[in-house]
């Protein structure tokens, strides 16, 4: 399993010991605290921390059965990018999943998020980020699509990887 911007490794500890996790992130400070984590807390079942750009990652083609990215796609600079390369990434028939703040587009919610777009850089996320943007890689179809508490602001997305292999019905 991948974890795509795994930053300081809060989540590390919340994967279950029979997984093999290898996380990236492209911001040393980070990931040093995450190394620490790793460390401290004997976390064996984290194979990896690396330095990495997510929209170039360093790793082999359908290499993982699961690709994570949590509360990272609406503050990369290329998001479309990245969800190429976690599609690169993940085999055939494996799972990407997301956590993210996704804009309403309509609603009272669609106008409070809109107002608060310019202030993207404070509150760590864009407001208004459209969830088709990353809906238009062909590799990915989405299966599964859930608002997360507190008040629906997070969606859970899960995104399988085409088998060109599967056979046909």
């Amino acid at each position: 399993m991948l974890e795509v911007g795994v930053g300081t490794g809060l989540s590390l500890k919340h994967y279950q010991p029979h997984l093999q996790i290898t996380g990236i992130d492209v911001s040393t400070h980070m990931l040093a605290k995450a190394r620490k984590k790793v460390s401290k807390r004997g976390l064996n079942h984290v194979d990896g921390i690396f330095e990495m750009d997510a929209r170039a990652m360093k790793l082999p083609d359908n290499h993982f059965d699961t690709v994570v990215a949590m509360y990272l796609v609406s503050v990369v600079p290329d998001p479309e990018q990245v969800i190429a390369e976690m599609a690169r990434v993940c085999k055939p028939g494996g799972q990407v999943l997301i956590v993210n703040h996704f804009a309403r587009e309509k609603g009272a919610l669609s106008v409070v998020e809109k107002a608060f777009a310019p202030f993207a850089s404070k509150i760590g996320w864009h407001s208004d980020f459209s969830i088709h943007r990353i809906l238009g890689e062909d590799d990915l179809s989405v299966q599964s699509q859930s608002r997360l508490p507190p008040m629906g602001i997070f969606t859970f997305l899960r995104m399988e990887k085409q088998d060109d292999n599967a056979p046909l019905n």
